[in-house]
């Protein structure tokens, strides 16, 4: 055992000759030996011999041997244990390892960074109860967005293995890695990732535009070294959408991989990683307005059973009727739910009746309470949870009435008129004066097709009110009244990141384009006695042609989340199986 005065003689020396063991000539042999000894010291390494250990935490002991790295983990548990002053910088280490090295110039190099060992040392931390100084480190070592892809991705995956060994932090971590991806997910917006699309697909593939110039980092020259780049045709042309790809892919896939052992569901685990996700969505998701990708992991999640798209629909309808909530966040509960049940395959028509008998009969309630007296009038600030619900019930009815009439016209005909959607509209409160045009004209024309209502009366005395006015500013433009006074977005419009789409797609119902044929059938009332057999193809499930195609998809209107062309039509049906 080193004695006091040789370690201090030691520190004593010049530095040319006390960094000499980590030169690479030295064998691992000397390492081990030079580490035993220390290990058996760590009892005089006080904060006196600070400069001593910050050379020690030097040493690239990740690129030794297995039996260098097990005695270094060895080392550092002592010292730990012995000395809690260096706890820090041993912590700050091991989360500097989460990431590749500059110096690392193969994809093998950075392999030993996901080793098993780097997280044993993070469970022997979990041992010593030392966790509450981990997560501060994990938050300032979290890489800024201009670092490289990989940089992000290494960072990224291995906080998510870090959950594995410590699932206590995982909810601390999970809302970590949330707010950094929503901070991505809000700098780039969906119409400025099609105009990204759109240019490099009309640029020559050898030019780079100034905004990715912006964003290029030396590390992505080592990236490209390393043989790690993606096919032209999966990344994103937009620098900060390709991060937000990769990283989504990795959440994914953590997620995917927690709730199944051996490719089943394991339901206590899914339930588990449901609860944190949903803390994750109220804190963060939720007060965020107009996130275009991030929220997806709620819908993702939900697709691996029933029962957890039920419970997701259920939370957010107590968000939505709870007056103790603040009106912003109601509002937007009800933007959630009319876009997963309208954009969730598999939720059957069931889930999505019973919902809209919810909806319905909360409206209904409401317009008995409010639809008389001084607060009778059509005002957004005093009755915006009831348009959100409003042109929830609208939208969901847009994308699924084929489904809730498919099968038996007669008694599908008869449900819709259950929900006397006609009292609604004519109500004092006039939603569609509120709700998104796009969505009103739509469900106006399918209203009236099955004669369940008819809305344009009511829509043209509203456009005689919509009264534009002129800016005073230079030039006098001519400035029509908001067209969106909810300022209400779908939180599940069409997903455009490539890669992780993928993951996606499989569960998700896209609009389907509307033929000239489909909108002409759409003016022609359906007679009340008409049969099952005389059913036209809004009933029948099947794909309008393309053949005269007018590309009408009812989105947030004017908003950076309207679906690009590329994203609108209706993918061939296929089975979805959901485990039990």
């Amino acid at each position: 055992m080193l004695t006091d005065f040789r370690v201090r003689n030691f520190v004593l020396y010049p530095p040319s000759r006390s960094v000499m063991f980590v030169c690479r000539s030295l064998t691992d042999a000397q390492i081990i030996n030079w580490l035993h000894e220390f290990r058996a010291s760590v009892t005089y390494l006080t904060k006196d011999f600070e400069q001593l250990v910050s050379l020690l935490l030097k040493l690239p002991w990740l690129r030794r041997s297995r039996e260098v790295v097990e005695e270094y983990l060895g080392f550092l548990g002592n010292l730990v244990s012995a000395q809690t002053v260096h706890l820090r910088p041993c912590l700050r280490m091991i989360v500097s390892q989460f990431v590749p090295r500059k110096f690392f110039f193969s994809s093998s190099s950075f392999i030993c960074c996901h080793d098993s060992n780097l997280f044993f040392f993070l469970f022997f931390f979990l041992l010593c109860r030392t966790l509450q100084f981990l997560m501060p480190i994990l938050v300032e070592s979290f890489p800024f967005i201009n670092k490289s892809e990989r940089t992000l991705e290494c960072y990224v995956h291995n906080l998510l293995r870090v959950t594995v060994y410590l699932p206590t932090l995982r909810l601390q971590i999970l809302e970590l890695i949330v707010e950094k991806l929503l901070k991505l997910d809000v700098s780039t917006p969906q119409q400025d990732i099609e105009d990204a699309e759109e240019a490099a697909n009309n640029s020559d593939s050898g030019e780079k535009s100034a905004e990715e110039g912006l964003f290029d980092m030396e590390e992505d020259e080592e990236r490209k070294g390393n043989k790690v780049v993606s096919s032209s045709s999966e990344r994103m042309a937009h620098p900060l959408a390709e991060r937000l790809d990769i990283l989504m892919t990795i959440l994914f896939s953590y997620i995917k991989d927690v709730c199944h052992v051996d490719g089943k569901l394991d339901i206590n685990k899914t339930k588990d990683l449901y609860r944190d996700l949903v803390s994750v969505f109220d804190k963060l998701i939720l007060p965020t307005h107009a996130s275009c990708h991030v929220q997806y992991f709620m819908f993702y999640i939900c697709s691996f059973k029933l029962g957890l798209a039920e419970a997701f629909l259920d939370h957010l309808w107590k968000k939505l009727h709870d007056p103790n909530n603040p009106s912003v966040i109601r509002q937007t509960a009800g933007s959630y739910i009319g876009s997963f049940l309208a954009r969730a395959k598999f939720i059957p028509v069931v889930t999505v009746k019973a919902c809209l008998d919810l909806l319905v009969n909360w409206m209904h309630k409401y317009i008995d309470n409010q639809d008389t007296g001084a607060n009778a009038c059509c005002d957004v600030a005093l009755h915006g949870p009831f348009y959100s619900t409003c042109q929830a019930a609208f939208y969901t009815l847009i994308f699924r009435h084929k489904q809730l009439l498919d099968g038996n016209l007669r008694k599908g005909l008869s449900y819709l008129q259950s929900l006397n959607f006609e009292r609604i509209v004519m109500c004092q409160l006039n939603p569609l004066k509120i709700c998104i045009p796009s969505v009103v004209n739509l469900f106006a024309a399918i209203t009236r097709k099955y004669q369940l209502v008819f809305c344009y009366t009511i829509i043209e005395r509203n456009n005689r009110q919509f009264i534009p006015v002129v800016r005073s500013g230079t030039g006098g433009d001519l400035v029509q009244t908001c067209t969106n006074p909810l300022d209400s977005f779908f939180p599940f419009d069409p997903y455009v990141l490539k890669r992780s789409k993928k993951t996606i797609d499989p569960f998700y119902q896209f609009w389907e384009e509307l033929s000239a044929e489909d909108l002409e059938n759409l003016k022609k009332p359906i007679k009340r006695g008409t049969s099952e057999d005389e059913d036209d193809d809004f009933l029948k499930g099947e794909t309008p042609q393309n053949d005269g195609v007018v590309e009408i998809a009812p989105n947030s209107y004017e908003s950076n989340t309207r679906s690009p062309v590329s994203s609108i039509g209706s993918p061939p049906d296929s089975h979805v199986q959901y485990p039990h």
